[in-house]
């Protein structure tokens, strides 16, 4: 394998390690700060509008500057908005918690181009397998995160602020591998091949459910997830079961990340999302049939491989819309839907879970799954209309009665 793919792979790990972390303590120390327990997770909400916020400006840094440098810059922000944070919980002061979680959004938009990143790293004929491999690296963050927050909590006066701070030391050592990372320049726009207009590339069928099915299978995930630890918290089950369930689910996000790149190869994008798409709805059965840990782990554990058919399937959809030149205009675009769209599932995943409790989460969850896949069912039943319409067109025409 690519030596300098697998040196991306460690980045994500590194990145999924601040990401697990985040979401294992956000959720707990937003409700022992909040003015109000339906507050809770708007540290996580922050740090996901952060990332819609920051993603626009990200694609312009990387543009004008490399993805190298880009990266790089991304995580010194994580470095410092993870010791504000630390700060922030150790003064007690929800709102400057709030605020350091919207500047580590930089960081977020940021390194979920990781992805992309990848397949220029490798040869065209290897892309799927390129970010399949590269967001396989998340699984050191499965392993990592929870037990980092675990094993932190309680390394300093207050809970949690030693945790903070022990991701500045993560974000560290993703600056260093980054920096043996040679990545090619990105082609830019220029009077010869300047692009098309936003609103151009958009206009595509394709365009619209790459980021549908990014957006919204992020979302669900997004929603359920943020929510689990204080779901847990509320039915009694202690911090390391609940951390002990987020391992599970971040190992089924990227444990299929070894062999999706390869369905996708010989299946084709749309039966892999469909796939992406059932397991969502496995997840919610399970979800909604009892609140025992197991039945948090087996949920959650669908939920993450679900997430990764959705989000595999569509960034590698999602890159058959664009041209070289406007790769990171439309790259942009797409993570600033997916993380408008987190926001959203973020601050009402908290409001819910503490007003409506776990079970009308779950049975919410259903409209954008069922959205998901009409979505596919249209894209599909589009290209197979394409496609008979071609081969009509391809007929030799019917030969014309003579006249007696």
């Amino acid at each position: 394998m690519n030596p300098q793919l697998l040196l991306l792979a460690l980045c994500q790990g590194f990145f999924m390690t601040n990401n697990v972390t985040f979401i294992a303590i956000n959720g707990l120390v937003g409700l022992s700060l909040a003015p109000s327990a339906w507050m809770a997770t708007l540290p996580v909400t922050g740090y996901v509008a952060g990332g819609a916020l920051c993603a626009g400006l990200v694609g312009r840094h990387q543009r004008n500057w490399g993805r190298k440098r880009g990266f790089q810059l991304g995580v010194t922000v994580a470095m410092a908005s993870s010791a504000l944070c630390a700060y922030a919980a150790w003064s007690h002061n929800f709102w400057l918690l709030v605020a350091a979680t919207l500047i580590a959004g930089y960081y977020n938009a940021n390194a979920a181009l990781y992805r992309f990143a990848a397949m220029e790293l490798a040869a065209p004929a290897y892309k799927e397998r390129a970010i399949s491999w590269v967001l396989a690296g998340g699984i050191l963050g499965a392993v990592v995160g929870p037990n980092l927050a675990s094993a932190t909590r309680a390394m300093l006066p207050v809970e949690f602020a030693g945790a903070y701070l022990s991701l500045c030391g993560v974000a560290l050592a993703s600056l260093l591998t980054l920096s043996f990372i040679q990545f090619p320049p990105l082609p830019k726009p220029d009077a010869a091949r300047p692009g098309r207009p936003l609103r151009e590339i958009a206009r595509q069928p394709v365009f619209v459910v790459a980021i549908a099915c990014c957006a919204l299978g992020y979302g669900v995930m997004n929603l359920l997830m943020a929510a689990t630890p204080i779901a847990m918290a509320q039915c009694s089950h202690p911090f390391k079961s609940a951390a002990l369930v987020l391992e599970w689910h971040v190992l089924g996000m990227f444990v299929p990340s070894f062999f999706t790149g390869s369905l996708i190869k010989r299946f084709g994008c749309l039966p892999v999302m469909g796939a992406g798409v059932l397991l969502n709805a496995l997840c919610i059965a399970i979800a909604l049939s009892g609140v025992e840990v197991m039945q948090f782990l087996l949920a959650l554990f669908a939920l993450g491989m679900g997430w990764n058919f959705l989000y595999i399937g569509g960034t590698t959809l999602f890159t058959q819309t664009y041209r070289p030149e406007e790769r990171t205009r439309a790259q942009a675009a797409m993570d600033t839907v997916v993380y408008t769209t987190m926001t959203l599932t973020s601050f009402s995943s908290g409001a819910l879970i503490v007003t409506q409790g776990w079970t009308w989460l779950n049975l919410g969850s259903i409209v954008p799954v069922l959205a998901l896949a009409a979505a596919l069912a249209w894209l599909a039943w589009s290209k197979t209309s394409r496609l008979l319409l071609a081969a009509a067109a391809a007929l030799p025409a019917a030969p014309q009665a003579r006249g007696k």
